[in-house]
């Protein structure tokens, strides 16, 4: 196997888990109408928020504050509930697996060109073909 396709059966598994699990929860993503669509990527997006501010508590960000500690294992789990929601949304705007690691190489090669020009102003156009 090679090292492009091995990527993506990982993907490809996950996105396979992800639908398992929404459909356990009672959310089919590929049968949503355009509310409850709508409804689902707030969802989604409020979750991840959420996650996200968890992540945030693992990590000492209290500069003043000398009792803290880096909660590595916590993070971990943080960035894997992140996950998991941002599969959801994906799904949830009919992205495949396949869309989605496309769109990324596409959105990489876009970073990395306007970190080579110096990324000195902002052009919403250069993602446009995303």
């Amino acid at each position: 196997m090679d090292i492009i396709e091995q990527p993506m059966d990982k993907l490809e598994h996950l996105y396979d888990l992800q639908v398992e699990l929404g459909k356990r929860i009672g959310v089919n993503a590929k049968n949503l109408s355009r509310e409850e669509q709508i409804q689902w990527i707030l969802n989604y997006a409020r979750a991840m928020q959420q996650e996200i501010a968890e992540l945030v508590d693992s990590v000492p960000w209290k500069w003043w504050a000398k009792y803290q500690e880096f909660d590595l294992q916590n993070a971990r789990v943080e960035v894997v509930d992140i996950f998991h929601f941002l599969l959801a949304m994906a799904q949830t705007l009919q992205m495949s697996a396949d869309d989605l690691y496309q769109a990324y190489l596409k959105k990489n090669a876009v970073n990395h060109n306007r970190q080579n020009g110096g990324y000195s102003e902002k052009n919403a156009d250069d993602s446009r073909h995303i």
